[in-house]
Formats: structure tokens, C-alpha cells, sequence
């Protein structure tokens, strides 16, 4: 395993005033505090070359478990081992070995071209010539920025900074790269072209950890997928598994010739009526067989179309969440 992690706790101190101007006057003198639980002892293990999607809604713990991974936080308690460092101890060591992209925030410097940056972390990491330029210029080309390294940052557009952002994080070859919504705000050419990105540095044993809300980038890329809620663990393990979790249920789309038949049975959920001959639905297949669901739909009016699927993955995580 390239991360082992065991038993994670972080625990923040803050403190509580009231709204009124004595309760604000008292709280100079007398302060109370409040005890908040970000991590309450999460543990998992990623083995080298995977690409795990760890999700949560806002304030589950993610962006706390991303710090302590790179080294920036110091758990309150708990065992991380990151190919035999632990980041916040090594960290002037450990660093050399990760990468970082953040979809809020750059590492480009705003009034040079990007081409210069490149240049400043191959001196921070002291990365040889040969090597430098075989890196630089494999993935210039690979994400079509040929001309576009020699503007400065300010001129390029939010996809074009977003490629460059990659570039920056991956010259030095790191083991492992954590992605913290690497695709927010991009149009979907330039999604497109990073997710293959990411999936062709991925084929090459990059270990990425991949933080999002947007859940297409989970199932485009994403072979496993971490859910904590609450700074605790509720999910880990395949895609297929999470895709899976809801069991038994499908979307439903039906059409009819004739108004539609009273649908207020065990295993059959209308989401979206949308006319007297159209639905949309949930149907559970474990209660509801499909093809007496089918036949009953014939029995009462005479089906004109159908289309069947699986949930949507939103579906999925938002149980999770909740």
C-alpha cells in the first residue's frame, strides 16, 4: 500500500458568542469554547496506481483528511504512513514526492507566462535538463498548449490556466497527486481533455486521490470511491459497488396510448408526471417484478414506449449523504 491510514482524528477548537451586546461584552472575559470533530477516526488503505474519488457534502471532513495527507494539518490524533513518510513530520522530504492541483487556487503567477513558472519549479525541485524538457514538452503536447506557455497567465482562459495548473503539479513526477475539484468551472472540451489526462497519468502509476462535486469526473474516472459524512467513513469500495448500493431500484420512462393507470403500488415511486400518458419512475425490481409491472401497464392501457436505467449516481450519493 503507497497510503495507509489509521484511526484518523482531527478535532477543532472555536469559540461560541452570543448575539446581544452583553453576551458580546462577556465573552471578552469569558470565553466558551466549542469542540468540533472534522475527522472522528477514519482509516483506509490506497494501493500504488489507483484512482480513488473521496466525496462528501460541504463541511464532511474532506478538504481536513486532503491536509493532513500533504502535511499542511497535524491530526489531533491517528497513524498516516505515505510511502514511508508521515507528512507532517517529513514533510520537506515528502513533498518532493506529490502533487497538487486546486481548482480554487493556482500555482501560476498571474503576470508571467506559464512557461516561466514551469521553469521556477524545475529549480524549486531540481529536476535535470533532459528531463525537464522531455516532461514539459510530452505534456505541452499532450494538452495542446503549444503556443499558449509562452502568454502570460492573465491572458489565458479558466481551461487553458486549468492545463497549465496540471503541468505545474506533474513535472516533477510525483507518486502521488491529490485533486481538489480540478474541474470546476471548465467547459466540456476542456473537461474532456483533462479527465484524459489525468487518465493517461494515471496508466502510467500515478497515484491520484481525486476530491468533487461534479460526479460525472467520479464515474469517468474514479475505480474506487471514499464517501465520508460527519467526519466518519459511511462508504469504500468500487464504483460498480456504489452504482450498486440502491440495490434493486431503475428509472423508469414510460409512455402510454391511453391515460395512465393508478401507479400507487409497493415498489413503483413516480418522480415526474409529466403528462396523462407520460411518467418518469422508480421502479424496484426485488418488490416489483418488471414484467408484471408490464403487464399490468398492458392490462390497463397499452404501452407505447419505454426506456429503462440505472440510477443516477446523484441518487446514490445523496443517500449516502443523508
Amino acid at each position: 500500500m503507497i497510503i495507509n491510514v489509521e484511526n484518523l482524528t482531527k478535532t477543532f477548537e472555536s469559540y461560541e458568542r452570543g448575539n446581544s451586546f452583553k453576551e458580546a461584552f462577556k465573552s471578552l472575559f469569558v470565553r466558551k469554547t466549542k469542540v468540533v470533530e472534522a475527522l472522528k477516526g477514519i482509516s483506509f488503505s490506497i494501493k500504488k496506481g489507483e484512482l480513488v474519488g473521496f466525496l462528501g457534502p460541504n463541511g464532511a471532513g474532506k478538504s481536513t483528511t486532503l491536509k493532513v495527507l500533504t502535511g499542511i494539518l497535524f491530526p489531533t490524533d491517528g497513524k498516516v504512513d505515505i510511502m514511508g513518510y508521515t507528512p507532517w513530520k517529513d514533510r520537506k522530504k515528502y513533498v518532493a514526492h506529490i502533487g497538487a492541483v486546486f481548482g480554487q487556487k493556482s500555482q501560476l503567477l498571474w503576470d508571467i507566462p506559464p512557461l516561466d513558472a514551469f521553469n521556477l519549479n524545475k529549480a524549486i525541485y531540481s529536476i535535470p535538463d533532459s528531463e525537464f524538457n522531455k516532461k514539459l514538452n510530452y505534456m505541452v503536447e499532450m494538452l495542446s498548449l503549444q503556443d499558449l506557455v509562452k502568454k502570460p497567465t492573465r491572458l489565458l482562459s479558466l481551461g487553458e490556466r486549468m492545463k497549465c495548473e496540471f503541468i505545474m503539479a506533474m513535472l516533477h513526477n510525483p507518486e502521488i497527486v491529490f485533486l481538489d475539484e480540478p474541474t470546476i468551472g471548465l467547459d466540456v472540451i476542456a473537461k474532456d481533455k483533462i479527465r484524459e489526462f489525468i487518465i493517461e497519468m494515471n496508466k502510467q502509476g500515478v497515484t491520484f486521490i481525486l476530491t468533487t462535486h461534479d460526479l460525472e469526473d467520479v464515474e469517468r474516472l474514479a475505480e474506487r470511491v471514499i464517501v465520508i459524512n460527519h467526519g466518519e467513513m459511511v462508504f469504500d469500495n468500487s464504483i460498480d459497488a456504489l452504482k450498486g448500493h440502491l440495490g434493486t431500484k431503475k428509472m423508469v420512462s414510460i409512455t402510454t396510448h391511453g391515460p395512465l393507470p393508478l401507479l400507487d403500488m409497493p415498489g413503483v415511486l413516480v418522480k415526474n408526471k409529466l403528462s396523462e400518458y407520460n411518467v418518469e419512475l422508480e421502479l424496484d425490481v426485488s418488490v416489483m417484478d418488471l414484467n408484471k409491472f408490464i403487464d399490468y401497464i398492458n392490462r390497463n392501457s397499452t404501452l407505447s414506449d419505454m426506456s429503462l436505467q440505472e440510477l443516477p449516481i446523484e441518487e446514490v450519493i445523496k443517500d449516502l449523504y443523508t
